[in-house]
């Protein structure tokens, strides 16, 4: 038992999720695009890197940003810190995978660009 006046919290790892924001030119393509089973394959050149949350799960940093500017939109992403990806669709978040095969430059196909980048397109 610990001293009078000392309390002892337990510490959780919080993950943090990197966002990935789906450029407007690309929301009504997505929005019409028929609903797939399995994970969705993303082009990395549809994506501007946005920022990150941390949060429990995927639907904990949806919950987290969905009253703010920062807000979580239909057809953004969520990245764990292992690299994992989910999309979020109107049916809540599904895996996603990026599509690199289309790129011919492979240091553009790693990663989306950043945010800081996107005023060179």
């Amino acid at each position: 038992m610990p001293p009078a006046g000392l309390h002892l919290a337990k510490i959780e790892y919080m993950p943090s999720y990197r966002i990935y924001r789906l450029k407007e030119s690309q929301r009504q393509v997505f929005r019409w695009a028929p609903h797939t089973s399995g994970a969705t394959l993303v082009k990395p050149r549809d994506y501007v890197e946005g920022g990150s949350v941390e949060a429990p799960g995927v639907y904990a940093a949806w919950a987290a940003l969905r009253e703010t500017e920062q807000a979580v939109n239909v057809g953004d992403l969520l990245e764990t810190p292992t690299g994992e990806l989910f999309i979020c669709k109107y049916v809540g978040f599904e895996e996603a995978k990026w599509a690199l095969s289309e790129e011919k430059d492979p240091d553009r196909a790693t990663a989306p660009l950043r945010s800081s980048d996107a005023s060179l397109q």
